[in-house]
């Protein structure tokens, strides 16, 4: 029996257990699927164990995609340019750490139909997962990428496309895309909102990387005010069978992503 597992510091609610028993299942692997809820305090502890283990792969989430980098052997090409990780492959004692999130994101704006070339694109948050919004934004071509942060962070000054504001100055601002890469609206916390509804009148497409809930505050308000909207259940699916991809070497049918969205959506209903 392979075992995998997510590391995160608070992961009680966590649909990737039953995400990755559905592609176990879909690719006939004999696996087990654990929650590794660590506290930052541990996680050197954690990292330090996980070379000798018996653990063929990780994900990790929230609050450690960065953190974890230096305990690594080896960065794949696209989190080298990302600077964050989210899934680590334990090949034989070495740890090497990709970031699958870049293409989840990519599946998910694909599904639908969202074009980012040329389009003004505002991105709420800092953090790993915005990391991967943003290569992909870059390798798009974005015409111009607004990155909101809660204090103004000397991030991407060698990047002209980039301009790092403030939650204070978003309100001048509007654009085509507006992306929400922070946890704010995630279940149990279903009734907060990263902006104003007045802000999202000022864009023509919502996207969310928030899953649970299916439709979240920012994205029903979206809805309301006849918005094109993405919700993040789609990259979850798309980075996980990219992990397992990279875990098993070997390449996954598309169709097993979209079998996957259908019976993960029967948790929401």
């Amino acid at each position: 029996m392979e075992c995998y597992g997510l590391l995160g510091e608070k992961l009680s609610h966590s649909l990737s257990p039953k995400l990755h028993k559905h592609i176990f299942e879909e690719l006939n692997i004999k696996g087990d699927y654990r929650l590794f809820e660590v506290k930052r305090e541990d996680i050197n502890d954690f990292m330090n164990s996980l070379k000798s283990s018996n653990i063929k792969g990780i994900n990790v989430t929230i609050p450690y995609k960065e953190v974890v980098i230096k305990y690594l052997d080896e960065l794949s090409r696209e989190a080298k340019k990302i600077g964050a990780i989210n899934t680590i492959f334990n090949k034989n004692g070495k740890l090497v750490g990709y970031n699958t999130d870049y293409y989840g994101f990519k599946y998910m704006l694909e599904d639908k139909h969202i074009c980012v070339k040329n389009k003004r694109v505002t991105v709420l948050g800092t953090g790993g997962a915005s990391k991967a919004v943003i290569q992909y934004l870059l390798d798009e071509e974005a015409l111009e990428i607004n990155l909101v942060s809660r204090t103004e962070k000397k991030l991407y000054t060698d990047e002209e496309k980039i301009k790092v504001i403030t939650y204070d100055d978003i309100n001048n601002k509007s654009g085509d895309i507006i992306i929400n890469t922070t946890p704010v609206g995630m279940f149990p916390n279903n009734d907060f909102l990263p902006v104003s509804e007045e802000i999202i009148k000022k864009y023509d497409v919502l996207v969310d990387l928030i899953y649970n809930p299916l439709e979240t505050k920012f994205i029903k308000l979206g809805i309301k005010n006849n918005k094109i909207v993405c919700g993040g259940l789609m990259m979850l699916v798309g980075q996980a069978i990219k992990a397992e991809e990279t875990w098993q070497e070997r390449s996954i049918d598309k169709k097993v992503i979209i079998e996957i969205y259908k019976r993960l959506i029967n948790n929401f209903k």
